[in-house]
């Protein structure tokens, strides 16, 4: 077999031997027993001491932490690397294992920079918000800190000045730039009645904003804490890989002992198969495969977040990627809740104009506090109407209000308790007319005489048509409403939007039992609603999403994901990029396997030089977090959004 031409080892002074040829396999093995010399010709005690300290800085720290994981039975694949190190120096390769230690610190310090990226990109959001507010008092105005402000305190917003606190507009006007909260290039104007957000910037105007939330409660704060919760909460597919991880490095060192074993007994030297045996170590871990997971869910829920839509866990964004079907409730979900004047009938022989009858009723109906009295008012305001002042004002719950406006006795109220039983039939098929369109009749009477009927219904959400499209091109399934409202009503608004499926007058417990129908054809659906009876159609599905402008306590906490600015078109892109998040973790694996399978096979029918071995798994490492970062770019969201038809 013969010997090495010239001895290779610390043997030999020059550290020249180690680039011969070698007589037992006619090859260069480039595989070195010490560091070489410097070409500076540096003494040798220098670079020692440099090698110790690269060992030391970059080795502690995970092999503490692998043998604090040994300590509870369990096998870190920390402890692995830092072991393959100190092996590779023991043999002559210190050069080698100290690349180890470098690449797999820099690989450990950018897995850590994907988790903190992750987090820091919303949380950041939470020093967006001031510190103090000027608060209104009685006689004065006051700079207290934001943590101080109650609900229902008064802020002043100067020029310039970021908005303190969650809240509604209730002086003044301005544009506000609300980027950081709803991801809306351009600034938003707010008049009186808008809501506005905290840390969002105000623009050339003054306003004053009557606190609708604590600091804490703030949309912003509630960011914080979902995304910190999120990051505290596995996905399936990563519980999975980390079950499998035990395992799977418990074998992986089986086949290291057999890779080292194994061939000294057929005649390899020592040093090359321990050699061997440490870069199957190396290349065979996993740390590549436990990295793909996590990051690309928990960017994508940062993405999201900043576009208004919380989405609590990892294992939610995984749920939604699974969505085929969506469910929608109606009334604070596709409408606003919020009732409109949509037509104003008179009747025949009454003398007045409509104009004439929304001024009086508008009058009568100033002083009310009722929904459908503000709605009146609204429209009565939308075309300029000066009112006249209401006198001998009186409301029955349940009939109505009466007033006396102009000299003349006006009553306001439903049919069922108004209607005269004289009344001109024209009447009564105006009230029959407008129900048939899923409307609320209203009747106007002036000295007990009906003189028109108002047609009062509820706002559609403007890009409710839109999303429900986008979602039915995304799931190939039409959504399906539910609702516990007349069917006439449903059926109006679902022509509407283009919703083929209506399930109306439904209770609580008969939206858990339809979407428990609908699970049971194989839909994975997604229910979307505000309110209280809501809340067990949430928690009964594949997913809940909840309206948050308007959703009540138990509906968020039930809720899977939380619209935070009532925006519909987030819904079809929320969905959107937690397919693509998942697509992003399939495509991690297949990267990390690959990665690996190469390099064994390589290694086991080859010749693996180890710095190669060690370049090519923390070099896969890099490439997976690399990758699910990409979700966290704001770009990601308007590419889902575009895609889907949503407007982002």
């Amino acid at each position: 077999m013969g010997r090495p031409e010239e001895e290779t080892g610390l043997g030999d002074p020059d550290g020249v031997g180690w680039r011969r040829r070698c007589g037992r396999c006619r090859r260069r093995c480039g595989r070195s027993r010490r560091p070489p010399r410097s070409a500076a010709g540096g003494p040798g005690w220098s670079w020692w001491a440099l090698y110790l300290a690269c060992y030391a800085a970059g080795g502690w720290e995970p092999g503490w932490a692998g043998l604090q994981a040994l300590r509870e039975k369990t096998l870190d694949v920390d402890l692995l690397m830092v072991a393959a190190a100190i092996g590779a120096a023991a043999i002559g390769q210190v050069l080698d294992g100290a690349l180890l230690i470098v690449i797999f610190a820099t690989s450990g310090a950018l897995e850590a920079l994907a988790t903190a990226r992750t987090e820091d990109s919303v949380r950041g959001l939470l020093d967006l918000a001031p510190e103090t507010a000027t608060r209104i008092t009685a006689d004065d105005e006051v700079v207290v800190p934001v943590v101080e402000l109650a609900v229902g305190d008064v802020v002043l917003v100067r020029p310039g000045e970021r908005i303190p606190a969650d809240g509604t507009v209730v002086a003044g006007g301005s544009e506000v730039d609300q980027a950081t909260i709803t991801g809306e290039p351009l600034t938003v104007d707010k008049v009186v009645g808008d809501e506005v957000f905290a840390g969002t910037l105000n623009g050339t105007g003054s306003m004053h904003v009557r606190v609708a939330r604590r600091a804490e409660d703030s949309v912003v704060a509630r960011i914080a804490t979902l995304v910190e919760q999120a990051g505290q909460t596995k996905a399936r597919t990563q519980l999975f890989i980390e079950k499998v991880e035990q395992r799977y490095s418990i074998g992986m060192v089986a086949a290291t002992v057999a890779i080292f074993v194994l061939p000294l007994l057929w005649g390899e030297a020592l040093r090359d198969s321990l050699l061997r045996a440490m870069t199957f170590m190396i290349v065979a871990s996993p740390c590549a495969v436990v990295l793909a997971t996590m990051p690309p869910l928990l960017a994508a829920i940062a993405n999201a977040g900043r576009h208004g839509v919380l989405a609590k866990s990892a294992v939610v964004l995984e749920q939604l990627a699974a969505t085929t079907r969506v469910a929608f409730d109606k009334t604070g979900t596709l409408t606003r809740g919020t009732p409109e004047l949509a037509d104003i009938r008179v009747l025949p022989g009454a003398g007045l104009t409509e104009t004439e009858v929304l001024r009086l009723a508008a009058a009568a109906e100033r002083p009310s506090e009722h929904p459908l009295a503000r709605a009146v008012l609204a429209a009565a305001r939308a075309r300029g109407l000066q009112l006249p002042e209401a006198e001998e004002f009186s409301s029955q719950p349940g009939r109505g209000v009466s007033a006396l406006v102009d000299g003349h006795f006006l009553r306001i109220g439903s049919p069922a308790a108004l209607m005269p039983d004289e009344a001109d039939a024209s009447a009564a098929a105006a009230v029959e007319a407008i129900q048939q369109r899923g409307q609320t009749a209203v009747l106007v009477l002036r000295e007990q005489r009906v003189v028109a009927v108002l047609a009062i219904t509820d706002q559609t959400r403007p890009e409710a048509a839109a999303a429900v499209t986008a979602l039915t091109r995304l799931t190939g399934t039409s959504p399906v409403l539910l609702t516990g409202d007349n069917h006439a009503t449903a059926t109006r608004l679902a022509g509407e939007l283009g919703i083929g499926d209506v399930r109306a007058g439904l209770l609580p417990e008969d939206k858990v039992t339809a979407v428990r129908e609908l699970e049971a054809t194989g839909a994975r659906v997604t229910v979307v609603g505000d309110g209280v009876n809501d809340a067990p159609a949430l928690a009964a599905a594949q997913a809940g999403i909840a309206m948050g402008g308007g959703g009540s306590d138990v509906t968020l906490q039930t809720a899977d994901a939380v619209v935070v600015r009532d925006d519909l078109s987030t819904i079809p892109a929320l969905i959107a990029l937690a397919r693509r998040a998942r697509r992003v973790v399939i495509a991690n694996l297949v990267i990390a396997a690959t990665f690996i399978a190469v390099l064994v096979l390589w290694d086991l029918f080859g010749t693996l030089p180890l710095p190669l071995g060690v370049a090519g798994h923390e070099g896969s490492t890099v490439i997976v977090g690399l990758n699910g970062l990409r979700l966290l770019r704001s770009a990601a969201w308007r590419r889902v959004a575009g895609r889907s038809g949503a407007v982002g």
